[in-house]
């Protein structure tokens, strides 16, 4: 096993818990059916998406309205209440990047599928964010999560070697994404866990 060097980290759901359902269970009265059918129907994961690659919050509201003009209050809330979809840190696995960063052993990066106009919101929010020697945001580089060129970008920004790093996503398929380039994967489940697939690799905690 090659010698890791660089741990990349996701952010969502690794280190900071993020979910609609916050906003969105509320707004329709605690009806998990209707509030799964609008996820599953009109804010879907792949237009959420489109946002995490640069398209402006704006006209994808906009968009979406003129698509289902029906649903407008909904649509709206998306990324109007936005901030409250932001729950707290995952504390488990921020444990485990300060001792990371304290060892000095590691180069330590972000890898996160996030729009560049919301970011800002979750670096004035998380101290940690300040930690990493990099943080590469999809809405920033105009890519996203799992297409090739967004790893590319974070491994020739930062140097890293393929072989030589652990990229740990809560989204199976970015890791396999990473997978074939190359570079190891930790499926992220939970904070415990983690820490013993770290140790697979000897990363030294």
């Amino acid at each position: 096993m090659n010698k890791i060097d660089t741990v990349i980290f996701d952010l969502g759901g690794v280190l900071i818990d993020w979910n609609p359902e916050y906003v969105f269970l509320d707004a329709f009265n605690g009806d998990r059916g209707k509030m799964e059918w609008f996820f599953k129907n009109i804010c879907t994961s792949d237009w959420n998406e489109n946002q995490d690659a640069g398209y402006p919050l704006t006209k994808a509201t906009e968009d979406l309205i003129k698509k289902f003009p029906e649903h407008e209050e909904y649509i709206k809330l998306f990324y109007g209440d936005w901030e409250k979809m932001l729950g707290g840190a995952i504390e488990g696995t921020v444990k485990i990047l300060e001792t990371l960063i304290k060892s000095k052993n590691y180069k330590v990066i972000a890898l996160t599928n996030w729009s560049n106009e919301t970011f800002p919101i979750a670096q004035k929010r998380f101290e940690f964010l300040q930690w990493f020697e990099g943080i590469v945001v999809s809405g920033n580089e105009k890519t996203r999560k799992p297409f090739k060129e967004i790893y590319d970008i974070t491994l020739n920004r930062f140097n890293i070697t393929p072989e030589n790093s652990v990229f740990i996503d809560d989204n199976l398929r970015n890791i396999e994404a990473a997978n074939a380039l190359g570079i190891n994967g930790i499926h992220f489940k939970t904070s415990k866990d983690l820490l013993q697939q770290l140790k697979k690799y000897n990363i030294q905690l």
